[in-house]
């Protein structure tokens, strides 16, 4: 743990669970951690299959770490981070200037409209 950052970890399903300070109040996003670069790339496979726009990020730090990962956003808006760890950085965001950034969600773009229901 860290003085702004709190971080658990569930086991089945690896979902990585972490609060931050300094930031908006709600869900940032969500994450689901892999151990390897092949379970990596059959998550991206399943991604690509939820018609959803995938970002791709390789090498990335933030939150105190290195990793490679897929984005999606749901329905909602809220963005769904899928990563395999590659190690540790000393800093939250990467570097000093990415510090009070959101960590370390991609720009969004809108979610479609949900289909009305109970109308």
């Amino acid at each position: 743990m860290k003085p702004d950052y709190a971080k658990w970890m569930l086991d089945d399903p690896r979902l990585n669970f972490a609060i931050s300070t300094g930031r908006e109040p709600g869900v940032n996003h969500l994450g689901f951690q892999v151990e390897s670069g092949d379970e990596l790339e059959a998550t991206r496979a399943k991604l690509e299959t939820a018609d959803r726009e995938l970002v791709e990020e390789t090498d990335v730090s933030c939150c105190y770490a290195r990793s490679d990962k897929y984005w999606v956003t749901d329905p909602t808006g809220v963005a769904w981070e899928t990563f395999r760890s590659l190690g540790t950085v000393p800093i939250y965001g990467g570097s000093r200037e990415r510090r009070r950034e959101a960590c370390c969600t991609p720009a969004a773009k809108p979610a479609a409209e949900a289909p009305k229901c109970c109308a």
